[in-house]
């Protein structure tokens, strides 16, 4: 019975298995440097995507394909992904500024950062200045108001103040600065 199965053409195509061929485009990095790609062996292929040719063109152009094979091939598998970004990225800056690269980027990025600290901290002092001036200006209007509010008799020494009035303003403790300090308020406290 088992050759009658091989010689008929009919039963024989019907148990054979179906070839399906599926053509697989080769990955960028095959494609650019013009060979073949078996993509489950080829280390560029998932992550240099047929679609995004020039990412592996500008990492060729700075690296070169060999060195971004071995490097790969050092590499454990789940570091691939990122090591692969970073040398795009590297190459890219690495195009834009031929000397420093990312290392300019760097710098530059510090460089704003420092100045932009700078500019906090000043902004800080003067905060704290215009709070400062703004409670010594509260200070000399509680002064002037104690002053103005009490009466004076005719020999120039303050008067007892009647029971009706508030007790805030019968003693001179409502104000936290002294009369000795007035000079000195209005001094900045960033120079």
């Amino acid at each position: 019975m088992d050759s009658i199965v091989a010689h008929s053409p009919s039963l024989s195509s019907s148990l054979a298995p179906v070839s399906t061929t599926v053509i697989v485009s080769p990955c960028a990095a095959c494609k650019i440097l013009r060979r073949r790609c078996a993509a489950d062996k080829c280390v560029l292929a998932p992550y240099f995507p047929p679609s995004e040719p020039l990412k592996f063109t500008i990492a060729h152009r700075v690296f070169g394909a060999s060195n971004i094979i071995k490097f790969l091939q050092e590499l454990p598998e789940p570091q691939r992904a990122d090591a692969v970004s970073s040398m795009v990225y590297e190459a890219n800056a690495r195009l834009r500024d031929p000397v420093y690269g990312c290392a300019g980027a760097i710098c530059q990025l510090q460089h704003q950062v420092s100045e932009l600290q700078a500019q906090l901290a000043k902004a800080q002092a003067e905060v704290v200045n215009m709070k400062y001036q703004q409670a010594n200006l509260l200070a000399l209007i509680c002064m002037e108001v104690t002053h103005h509010q009490r009466p004076v008799s005719n020999d120039d020494s303050p008067v007892s103040q009647s029971p009706e009035r508030p007790n805030n303003l019968q003693s001179n403790d409502a104000c936290f600065i002294d009369d000795d300090n007035l000079g000195s308020l209005w001094e900045p406290l960033w120079t």
